[in-house]
């Protein structure tokens, strides 16, 4: 199961100063349930739908960048809003993809219900009140690429991992 192809999203922060637009489908929306997520966002879970950078485009402001840890060491980079502090996307620093890939808080869109999960990650990690639709797509931990992404996901994903490659990684946490 994969995000059917949508028209042009947008979103922003709660005070305005950021708006942004997505020029693409996404690659795959996850709602995460892992305990990393739950203490950075203060939720029970945070759904993330992954883009290319090349297809979010930053209309209005500039956002503030923290870099803060997580469960590989690598870290991530969550980009908020300087004046609200909302966290409109983040860089994981997954399999080299570094600055490639956006994880857009699906939350931060004028139209949040347009991206539901594809598939729920970290679910042995899901706090016990929270009940998954019983068709939903589940997984203890995380997919295999292969069998949850669609063939044409795979070749954008294989895209971005190339160009990954020909940078060195120099990322750390300060």
């Amino acid at each position: 199961m994969m995000t059917a192809p949508t028209e042009i999203h947008e979103g922003g922060c709660t005070c305005g100063h950021i708006r942004y637009k997505l020029t693409s489908e996404p690659l795959i929306v996850h709602c995460c349930h892992c305990h990393w997520c739950q203490r950075q966002t203060g939720s029970a879970f945070v759904v993330n739908a992954l883009y290319e950078a090349t297809h979010v485009a930053l209309l209005q402001g500039q956002v503030s960048e923290v870099t803060m840890p997580s469960p590989s060491g690598n870290g991530q980079k969550i980009s908020r809003c300087p004046k609200c502090q909302v966290a409109v996307w983040s860089n994981y620093y997954i399999q080299g993809i570094k600055e490639g890939i956006r994880f857009i808080r699906v939350g931060s869109l004028d139209h949040p219900a347009d991206l539901p999960p594809d598939v729920h990650i970290f679910t042995k990690s899901k706090l016990p009140w929270v009940i998954l639709p019983p068709d939903d797509l589940a997984v203890d931990v995380f997919y295999d690429y292969e069998t949850t992404w669609t063939a044409e996901h795979l070749e954008r994903r294989k895209a971005l991992l190339a160009a990954a490659s020909k940078e060195p990684f120099e990322h750390q946490i300060s």
